[in-house]
This record gives structure tokens, C-alpha cells and sequence, in this order.
């Protein structure tokens, strides 16, 4: 994990679970890249971003499936 100030991310794509219901309680991910995966707060879409690699985010997501 790391904090990605460093990282341009003002044309990101940002989307939420589906599981979200539209609200602002959850995290939003940005799509398109490849080797990393930003992170934010839906309730603080301009505040700090981490960005995982890849097979981190993907152990941590299938961790909260268990």
C-alpha cells in the first residue's frame, strides 16, 4: 500500500460496488490501471488516495468474501 500523490489520477474512472447502493458509505477503485489499483473514499473524492498492486487488492477482496 502506498499513498499515490505522485500518481495523475484527474481523468481516473472511478467506480463503486454495486453492493453501495448509490450512497457514499464505501470505497471507490479506478479502472484502466494495470499495475496498480487506486483506492479513495466515496465521502472524500478529493482527498488522500493508496493505490495497491494488483494481487494485494485481490487478496484483500477475497478475503472479505470469506
Amino acid at each position: 500500500m502506498r499513498n499515490t500523490p505522485d500518481r495523475d489520477l484527474s481523468a481516473a474512472v472511478w467506480i463503486k460496488s454495486s453492493y453501495s447502493g448509490g450512497g457514499n458509505n464505501c470505497l471507490e477503485v479506478a479502472t484502466g490501471h494495470p499495475t496498480l489499483v487506486p483506492v479513495r473514499d466515496s465521502k472524500t473524492p478529493q482527498g488522500p488516495r493508496l493505490s495497491f498492486r494488483p494481487q494485494a487488492w485481490s487478496a484483500f477482496v477475497a478475503g472479505l468474501k470469506l
